[in-house]
């Protein structure tokens, strides 16, 4: 294996020659190693993609690499450095952004970026307000973005989408478990209308479309030694949708007081100042970009993100745990109801929610 990965890196355009290829992290996608090089030459980052989960990786790399270009323009013209505050694509030594193996495995590249720091969980109001404005800063820099970009992954975050898959599901009852999910597919059931309207608004064009990162967690964001922001990373579900799913993607996993698996419901809720720190964070950069419809569905967001995730566990486990990785049995059946106990907080606490987005985009409107 070690020479097949010096080999491969070989097939990218370095600026020095490999000293090692070594695992880094255990990403629940993509394989990712650290490639070492000689002297004071970068280290860059090599990645197997999940050619399952992403069917077409070169048009996922185009996205990544326009969407890169665009945002070090940006960076060029305010005086930053294109270097530390945005990924950088390595191409092929054929000039293509992908290499595909004898395996039919596709592998990309990008420079390593040193000193920084990630972090795993955002735990105070503090990181939270630093992860809204990273997200924030991203969405920003490619709002005057307006290339195409491919769909990466089929009705991501398209609600009308994932219900044609659960009404699916429901009827071919593949684990035959449906019978005993009378309560949680009622429950479902209940919010369908609510869910479809929003979604409607993103149809019509009411609520925009836009660049959107589409997996917003803490560690998707590098932090220089000092704790600033620098650059937001794993743009792989890079593509056009609405601003909002990144804002509620992130209240679903940074507000949580629980786990996303709870066993002990009573652990989970939403918390109020850790939703008001990352939406301060956010709208710092996205208040004055934001059209009005945007800023009053914003809040809103959060629910709806959290409900497709409950549908998607739901689903999942009603199919026979095909696509979420389970530790036992009734493991999907667990998030499920864990997430739903998260949306019936957010749901309690939705008019605090909506006053808090009110008072926030104000302060940063100068209104």
């Amino acid at each position: 294996m070690k020479e097949e990965l010096n080999e491969i890196a070989g097939k990218f355009q370095l600026s020095a020659e490999v000293t090692s290829v070594k695992p880094l992290g255990d990403g629940f996608i993509n394989d990712t190693f650290i490639v070492k090089t000689l002297g004071n030459a970068p280290d860059y980052i090599l990645q197997r993609k999940n050619k399952t989960i992403f069917p077409n990786v070169s048009a996922m790399m185009d996205n990544i690499n326009r969407v890169t270009n665009h945002i070090r323009r940006h960076i060029v013209e305010a005086g930053g450095d294109p270097m530390r505050e945005v990924m950088t694509v390595v191409p092929t030594k054929d000039d293509k952004l992908c290499y595909e193996d004898t395996n039919g495995d596709f592998w990309a590249t990008t420079v390593f970026i040193p000193n920084t720091i990630a972090y795993n969980k955002a735990d105070t109001p503090e990181l939270a307000r630093k992860g809204g404005q990273g997200i924030g800063r991203f969405q920003a820099q490619l709002a005057d973005f307006h290339q195409p970009l491919a769909e990466t992954i089929k009705g991501f975050h398209n609600i009308r989408y994932r219900f044609q898959q659960w009404d699916e599901a429901i009827k071919r009852d593949a684990a035959n478990r449906v019978k005993d999910l009378g309560e949680e597919i009622s429950w479902i059931e209940n919010r369908r209308e609510k869910m479809l309207d929003f979604w409607k608004l993103v149809e019509n064009g009411t609520i925009p479309t836009r660049v959107t990162h589409n997996d917003t967690k803490i560690n998707n964001i590098l932090f220089d030694k000092s704790g600033e922001v620098l650059c937001a990373i794993d743009l792989d579900t890079v593509m056009a949708s609405t601003s909002l799913n990144d804002f509620g993607d992130a209240i679903r996993s940074y507000c949580n007081t629980g786990d996303e698996d709870d066993q002990n419901l009573s652990n989970v809720s939403m918390s109020m100042p850790m939703f008001e720190a990352y939406a301060d964070g956010y709208l710092s950069e996205r208040a004055t970009q934001l059209i009005q419809p945007e800023l009053d569905w914003l809040a809103f967001s959060a629910l709806y993100i959290t409900y497709e995730q409950v549908l998607r566990f739901l689903m999942d486990y009603i199919d026979g745990d095909k696509y979420y990785k389970i530790k036992y049995p009734e493991h999907n059946l667990v998030r499920t109801r864990a997430q739903e106990r998260l949306l019936e907080d957010m749901e309690a606490k939705y008019p605090q929610m909506q006053s808090a987005i009110a008072n926030i985009s104000k302060k940063y409107r100068n209104e």
